[in-house]
């Protein structure tokens, strides 16, 4: 097991980062028995069916900021060890801002529970004012 993937499934790890790529973190997820998706950051209203559709939320998901918190505290229904979320194509707005806040939310929540939640956004610019993942070669 590679140094990311015991990352990933360090639940007291759990938070939201940036990373340059993606292939690195799909390949570490691969076996590991954590469920990953890929999710398009665009306007408010698409980002949030994009996360839904992603994450197979119930048919009761508000399509705001808190029912996206409630549905990320429970995703009983993923039946994985953990969570990763990649995010692509982010730009710097309110909206951003509100998601992150709500990841950061919902990853203290997980890694209380000793489940491992990660939201990864990937910027390849280094933009994003969050933590790096992992040392990238």
């Amino acid at each position: 097991m590679g140094k990311l993937t015991q990352r990933l499934q360090d639940a007291s790890r759990s938070g939201v980062y940036r990373a340059t790529r993606a292939d690195e973190i799909m390949d570490a997820v691969g076996g590991s028995g954590l469920s990953l998706v890929k999710i398009r950051v665009q306007e408010k209203e698409k980002l949030l069916k994009s996360i839904a559709t992603a994450l197979d939320f119930p048919d009761w998901f508000g399509a705001n900021w808190d029912a996206l918190e409630d549905c990320l505290s429970d995703l009983s229904w993923r039946g994985a060890t953990g969570h990763v979320l990649l995010f692509e194509q982010a730009r710097a707005g309110d909206d951003l801002g509100v998601l992150i806040d709500v990841l950061r939310s919902s990853a203290e929540y997980w890694a209380g529970r000793g489940k491992p939640f990660f939201a990864v956004f990937i910027d390849p610019a280094r933009a994003l004012p969050l933590p790096d993942l992992f040392r990238e070669k």
